[in-house]
């Protein structure tokens, strides 16, 4: 009887167990919304950077055969009657280029262009073999010329390489517009001249111009008529501007200013 009754207690134990745990109240679980919702987000993130990464490049520029083309005057820096004139063939995709306007150029413009030894004007030679977004970049720059903003237009596209070249971008619009902003171009116009591409002529005529001197490698300098490659530094530059001075019956006159 007394197991009878424990076991009655030990019945009644468990079922009021039982009774307790039903009627307990069950905790909610959290909700996974905004997990998922942040795993979205960062999936539509990558998926537009993809896309973004993977745009098309432009329309590729061709020239239609049997064009007739401008006459080839390049982009003027300095006094149009200075009696020497350095001709810079070059193309804004090219790393050597790139490397003249930061180091070389900048002497060049303050101690022979500024001074009025010589005048400095810019040629475009593209070179769309090596450098898929040069005549892009070319296009930019003579919309900017347009415009009256080459210059700036020219030292952005050059000190900018790396953000527009192309084995990295295939859209360098985008950077391109940037600039035009940077530089306070009118950008309805300016979008205008590059969708046309009416300046195409324009590039081309200044690249055939390089092919007359028979350049092959950007940059290149004619001085005097003559073509010498681009590794020149400063000095050996003064030194063509002085001799041609000299041929004209003008003064060599020594530069004696320091380099800054």
């Amino acid at each position: 009887m007394a197991q009878s009754r424990k076991g009655k207690r030990e019945g009644y134990a468990n079922a009021s167990n039982g009774s307790a745990k039903k009627g307990a109240a069950v905790k909610p679980q959290p909700s996974r919304t905004p997990f998922f919702a942040l795993i979205g987000g960062i999936v539509v993130i990558a998926i537009i950077a993809i896309v973004f990464k993977m745009q098309s490049a432009p329309k590729p520029i061709t020239l239609p055969e049997g064009m007739k083309l401008p006459k080839a005057e390049g982009y003027l820096l300095g006094d149009p009657n200075a009696p020497v004139t350095i001709m810079e063939f070059a193309d804004f995709e090219c790393p050597q280029c790139g490397n003249f306007a930061a180091i070389t150029e900048p002497d060049v413009r303050k101690r022979i262009v500024d001074t009025g030894l010589a005048n400095l004007r810019y040629f475009d030679f593209p070179l769309p073999d090596l450098h898929p977004n040069t005549l892009f970049a070319s296009l930019a720059a003579s919309c900017a010329a347009d415009q009256g903003k080459f210059w700036p237009m020219h030292d952005l596209l050059l000190a900018g390489q790396v953000d527009w070249e192309g084995r990295e971008h295939k859209n360098p619009k985008p950077v391109f517009d940037g600039y035009a902003k940077k530089v306070g171009l009118d950008e309805t116009k300016f979008n205008a001249c590059f969708d046309s591409r009416d300046n195409v002529t324009r590039i081309e005529g200044n690249r055939q111009a390089g092919l007359a001197y028979q350049v092959t490698g950007t940059p290149s300098f004619v001085i005097g008529g003559k073509m010498y490659p681009g590794n020149m530094d400063y000095d050996q530059m003064k030194s063509l501007v002085d001799a041609e001075r000299v041929k004209l019956g003008l003064p060599a006159t020594a530069d004696t200013s320091k380099k800054q």
